[in-house]
Formats: structure tokens, sequence, C-alpha cells
């Protein structure tokens, strides 16, 4: 394809996967204890849907990347600290809560608005890209809730590979049961693609990308728009950590094939 492809990544910040996180009940409702003061990283998920999406631009001349983030400025702040250096994009940021107990259709909602409002984006060359779920709420449906609003009907959910023909067809690689995978065929933008892990690594962090990035970010993040999510209609009856359960048995000498035969049956319990 010559004229490239416009990726739009959905994207935000999680609080670190090694903190403890405490729920707790605010003022406004549930809430992580301290969750301002939490350390904060791009979602892993997301991480992978911007790795691909750079990786896809680098491959198709007249490319460009968005990655569209809603969560509290100061902490998107932080957080493209981090990741400004590892691929090149451009920020388009709302100001909201990222918290998990925000309901993914007001969600959706907000990051559809924000795609909207990209002056230079066209659309007949859009391919959407997401977290096929979340780190923090694995509802898994906002992806696929913005695509229907920007009237994508193609979409690919849990994705680990996409390519693309000469003839710009795109060839996507979803996940199905039983490790399989479904791959189907679309003639091009626009699509919506949540990824699962997808293939590729975490890039190295690169200097010159970040200075790049940051020309963007700084007046990206001053002139968010607020956003309320208020999640009106949904009522939560408490919270609580998810218990801990292990259970250890100590035993010697039981050969391979005892040992492979108890986890299978335990596997099909």
């Amino acid at each position: 394809m010559s004229t490239g492809f416009h990726v739009v990544v959905l994207g935000s910040l999680v609080p670190d996967l090694l903190q403890t996180l405490e729920p707790v009940q605010g003022p406004t409702g549930p809430a992580l204890k301290n969750e301002l003061m939490l350390p904060a990283v791009l979602d892993p998920w997301a991480g992978h849907a911007l790795f691909e999406a750079a990786h896809l631009a680098s491959r198709h001349p007249g490319s460009k990347v968005w990655l569209v983030s809603l969560g509290p400025k100061a902490k998107l702040h932080q957080l493209m600290m981090s990741i400004a250096q590892k691929v090149p994009f451009e920020l388009v940021a709302v100001d909201g809560s990222a918290s998990g107990f925000t309901d993914s259709f007001e969600v959706a909602e907000a990051l559809a608005g924000a795609i909207e409002r990209i002056p230079a984006l066209d659309r007949s060359r859009l391919l959407l890209f997401g977290g096929c779920a979340s780190a923090s709420r694995d509802a898994g449906t906002t992806v696929q809730m913005v695509g229907e609003r920007l009237a994508i009907a193609d979409q690919f959910l849990s994705a680990d590979e996409l390519t693309v023909s000469a003839d710009g067809t795109l060839t996507v690689l979803e996940r199905v049961e039983g490790g399989k995978y479904l791959v189907s065929e679309v003639s091009g933008p626009p699509c919506a693609i949540a990824w699962a892990t997808g293939n590729l690594p975490e890039p190295p962090n690169n200097p010159q990308v970040g200075m790049m990035n940051m020309r963007t970010i700084m007046p990206a993040l001053q002139k968010a728009p607020a956003v309320k999510l208020a999640a009106q209609g949904t009522t939560f009856m408490g919270v609580e950590l998810p218990r801990q359960e292990r259970k250890t048995r100590i035993v010697k000498d039981v050969p391979l094939d005892d040992m492979a035969k108890e986890i299978a049956e335990w596997i099909k319990a």
C-alpha cells in the first residue's frame, strides 16, 4: 500500500503489576487505596498493540501511529516518561479516571470522541488497535465498542499476527479454543484489532525517538479535555481482595508417568 495506514492505538495506565492493590470504598465509590501514589505502567495488552502498530508503520511508508490514552493527566505524564523512548507515536490524551471501576461503555464513548477529533486522521485508512483485555479490569469490551461507535464493522479479537499482502489484503490470526488460530482476511481498512500478546518483543529505549515524541506529548497533555466517568446505573455492592489459595503436597519417589496422569486429571476436573 503506497499511502500507508493510520493506526490508532487505545492504551492507558494500570498500577504496576508488582504492587499490592487494596480496594477501598471512597466518597465517590470503589477505588484503590492510595491509587494516585501507586507507580503506573502501560497496560501490557495495550503495550503489545502499540509495538505491533509501530512495527507495521515502519514497514509501510506514509503510515502514522496515534496513542489515545484516558487517564489522570499527571499520571499520564509519568507514564509517557517510561514509554516515549520505545516507538514513535503522537499522543492524544483525555483527562479522566483510569480506575478499574470505570464502565467500559463510558470509556469507549470518551475514546471514540477523542479519535473523531483527530484532525489529520483518514478514516478510510484507519486501523484501530488495542488490547484484547485489561490488566486492571478484564471486561475485554472497550475496543469493540469504540469500533462500533466509529462504524467499523470488521473487528478481530485476541489477535497475535497481522500481515499485509501486496494488494493490501489484511490477514489476521485470532486465538480460538484449543490453542488454534482462526485465519481471517479483509480487503483493507478500516478494521479494529484487539491484540493478545502478538509476536514482538518490547523495543529497547531510543533517546532520539523519545525526543521526537516529547514534542507532541507535552502539548497533548496540556490541552487534554476532561471527562467525568460517573458509571451511572452501575452499583458496586462491595470490593475485596481476591482470595489466595495454595495447596502444596510434598511427595517423594513418584514416577513421572504418575505425576503426569495426576496433573492431567486435575486439569480435566
